[in-house]
C-alpha cells in the first residue's frame, strides 16, 4: 500500500522553520539538472548556493565562448531545517539530500562560507579529489582558516586543492605562497 501526499498537504504538516536551526545540506540532482534545480528551490523561498565557474571553450569550427560550468556536477547545497527538507526534496530532479544511513549529514557553515568566497575572489576550477598530498592552510586573506592540499608551486602563487568529502569531490584555488603555511607548522612554504 503506497500513501501519496500532495505538496499542500505536506505544507500543512511539515512544521516551518524558525531560522535558528537550518544548516547546510548537500542535494544530489539528476545529471546536469543543477541550474534548474537551483533555480526552483530559490522559486520555493529555499536557500540554496550552486557553485560555478567560468571557462572559454573553442568549438571545432574556431567559434571561442564563455561558458558558465556547474563547479560540483550533480549536487546543490540547500540551507534549510530538517523538519522543512520536503520542500526541497518535492523538487523536480533532486533525488535526496546527501547522507551516512541516518539521514541527511550536514555540512558545516564554515565551509560553505568559504566555498562562496573562493568562487568570487579566486579563479576556482574542478579538481579530481586527492587522497595524498601535503595538507596547507591558508594563514591570511580572505581564505583564512580554509585547509587544503597543494598541488602545484608557481614563483608568486600556490595551487591548493579542497577536498568536499560528503560530496566526493574537490576544486583547486589559486593563493599567494605567501598567504600559505604548512597544516599543523608556522614555517611559510619556501624553496
Amino acid at each position: 500500500m503506497s500513501i501519496t501526499i500532495s505538496d499542500e498537504e505536506a505544507a500543512i504538516s511539515m512544521p516551518t522553520s524558525d531560522g535558528n536551526d537550518q544548516h547546510w545540506y548537500a542535494a544530489y540532482t539528476c545529471p546536469r539538472h543543477e541550474k534548474k534545480v537551483f533555480s526552483a528551490l530559490r522559486q520555493r523561498g529555499v536557500e540554496a548556493f550552486l557553485p560555478t565557474y567560468q571557462i572559454v571553450h573553442r568549438w571545432k569550427n574556431g567559434v571561442k565562448a564563455s561558458l558558465e560550468l556547474v563547479l560540483f556536477p550533480g549536487y546543490v547545497f540547500v540551507q534549510i531545517n530538517l523538519r522543512d527538507q520536503l520542500r526541497a526534496l518535492t523538487v523536480p530532479s533532486l533525488i535526496t539530500l546527501v547522507g551516512f544511513g541516518t539521514g541527511p549529514a550536514s555540512l558545516p557553515s564554515a565551509d560553505i562560507d568559504a566555498l562562496k568566497l573562493a568562487v568570487t575572489q579566486s579563479r576556482c576550477e574542478p579538481h579530481p579529489l586527492l587522497q595524498t598530498g601535503q595538507q596547507v592552510m591558508v594563514k591570511s586573506g580572505p581564505l583564512a582558516g580554509t585547509s587544503g592540499i597543494l598541488v602545484d608551486r608557481r614563483s608568486r602563487g600556490c595551487r591548493l586543492v579542497i577536498n568536499f568529502e560528503l560530496v566526493k569531490q574537490a576544486c583547486v584555488i589559486e593563493v599567494d605562497a605567501c598567504d600559505v603555511d604548512v597544516a599543523g607548522s608556522a614555517t611559510v612554504l619556501g624553496d
